[in-house]
């Protein structure tokens, strides 16, 4: 006989189970492949339960990247302690990471999963997701060397967002772009972000 009444204890547990199940889904077979009942039965719960904690599939996903920020914040760390890599090359090393997102268990939206997730989120929960994104890229740029002001937290998560969502969408959403070229372009635009980076950190330590 199906269990009826859960404490609060064990619904957050489960809430929790399902968020992390669901980014661990979504990084292997990407948003679009990751379903609901996928999901709720790996947790072991019902559809209709699984509703009394998302009222949809965007707003578990959000939390799904809300679960993944301190895990990129994370890598950026090891990457930047390892005494292999010198500063430039754990830089570059952790956005190729993310940008070839599911090759490294990083979650990284299409163009169509992004319009898709968000026209259906409310106004409050996308408020604060653009606040907790704001976050997690100036807490990337601290550990970078690089003062987090608003107005470059802003260039630098445009940037690193844009070279993320064109990786995903050659050939299948940008059609004109010419896929042979695809590695290289996502290269030259790294080295590019790596290179802007790095002035604003000599910059800052010239202002110290």
């Amino acid at each position: 006989m199906p269990k009826v009444a859960y404490s609060e204890a064990q619904r957050e547990q489960i809430r929790q189970d399902l968020v992390a199940v669901g980014l661990e889904l979504m990084t292997k077979q990407g948003i679009q492949r990751t379903t609901v009942e996928q999901i709720y039965q790996k947790v072991g719960i019902s559809r209709s339960f699984f509703y009394t904690f998302f009222p949809t599939k965007e707003d578990l996903v959000v939390e799904m990247l809300y679960l993944q920020q301190p895990r990129v914040v994370e890598y950026a760390l090891r990457l930047l302690a390892d005494p292999a890599l010198d500063w430039r090359q754990a830089v570059t090393k952790f956005l190729r990471a993310c940008c070839y997102g599911e090759r490294n268990g990083i979650a990284v939206l299409t163009v169509e999963e992004q319009q898709k997730i968000f026209h259906r989120l409310s106004p409050e929960s996308y408020q604060s997701f653009r606040q907790k994104q704001q976050r997690l890229f100036g807490q990337l740029m601290k550990l970078f060397g690089v003062r987090p002001e608003p107005d470059r937290v802003s260039l630098f998560t445009n940037l690193c967002l844009a070279v993320m969502v064109i990786q995903r969408a050659i050939p299948g959403s940008l059609p004109l772009l010419v896929p042979e070229a695809a590695d290289a372009t996502i290269d030259v635009q790294i080295s590019s972000i790596v290179d802007w980076l790095a002035s604003l950190r000599a910059q800052d330590a010239q202002g110290e």
